[in-house]
């Protein structure tokens, strides 16, 4: 079992969430998120402007912010992962920065909460 954690665009929510039903995933999470990648903004600017330098604060501009972003997670069995995390990829990749990232983590178990079931039969 996996769980796939992916951060998209927030206008890309709608497709994801078609694209993962088409895939076969219609049990997944979608919370409200910000940031940034790391090629946002210049590191050495980001340390001037944290050490206090007016000068560096006023060059980050609107690279310094965070952005809407939307965590989508989907727990699913170890045979799913490839579909999930192509589908992901397919759906959000524009080429630009931005696009997102998807991690895959494994985990031990999961109990659904109604039943007591726990494994496989409590996330299908």
């Amino acid at each position: 079992m996996k769980e796939v954690i992916a951060v998209v665009r927030i206008n890309m929510m709608n497709q994801t969430k078609q694209a993962l039903t088409d895939c076969g995933i219609d049990a997944f999470f979608a919370h409200e998120a910000q940031g940034r990648g790391k090629g946002f903004a210049n590191p050495e600017v980001l340390e001037g402007a944290e050490q206090g330098y007016i000068e560096a604060a006023a060059l980050l501009g609107e690279k310094g912010k965070l952005y809407p972003k939307r965590l989508v997670t989907a727990v699913v069995e170890d045979d799913q992962v490839a579909c999930v995390v192509e589908t992901i990829i397919n759906t959000n990749q524009t080429g630009r920065p931005g696009d997102g990232k998807v991690f895959v983590v494994p985990l031990s178990d999961a109990v659904r909460v109604r039943t007591g079931e726990t494994g496989a039969r409590s996330i299908a």
